[in-house]
């Protein structure tokens, strides 16, 4: 089993949008970068842990816990040609860019980014790292353990 933190814009789909959604399961779409592309389709199987990150808002940080709850199959927003993820190098036949389906799992106390700095168990983690701006990272088992750990106290 591996565990991932995985962005999400909140104004586009949040954890509660997620905790809403019939069987609380959402296709994860719109991944525009290779590297976390090649997580999705290489890496994550069914059963993986997500740390759900609400990323670009007022007050960034870790959202709930899912869990990766799908193979790897192609990201059909890539092939809507008004849609913001439309991409016209991508073709049925020879898809770009993947989605995996991810359930909301656990929601807890919420974990802000400045929280996160401040705890020398992340020091390492990849989110944490300067210039890092992936969509998509690993975490540790230690990492994860941490930020579960603290989503499961109440404050």
């Amino acid at each position: 089993m591996r565990y991932w933190l995985m962005k999400s814009e909140p104004d586009e789909v949040s954890f509660d949008d997620v905790l809403a959604a019939p069987a609380q399961t959402v296709a994860w779409f719109g991944v525009r970068n290779y590297q976390a592309r090649n997580f999705m389709r290489d890496a994550m199987q069914v059963g993986d842990g997500i740390l759900f990150y609400h990323s670009s808002c007022a007050v960034p940080g870790v959202a709930g816990i899912a869990e990766v709850v799908s193979g790897p199959y192609p990201d059909a927003s890539q092939f809507d040609s008004g849609g913001k993820y439309f991409d016209p190098k991508a073709t049925p036949a020879q898809p770009r860019w993947i989605s995996v389906d991810v359930q909301a799992k656990e929601k807890g106390r919420y974990l802000p980014l400045a929280e996160m700095r401040a705890m020398p168990a992340l020091e390492d983690m990849v989110l944490l790292q300067k210039g890092s701006r992936l969509s998509i990272s690993p975490v540790t088992s230690a990492q994860w353990n941490t930020i579960v750990d603290f989503i499961r106290t109440t404050p």
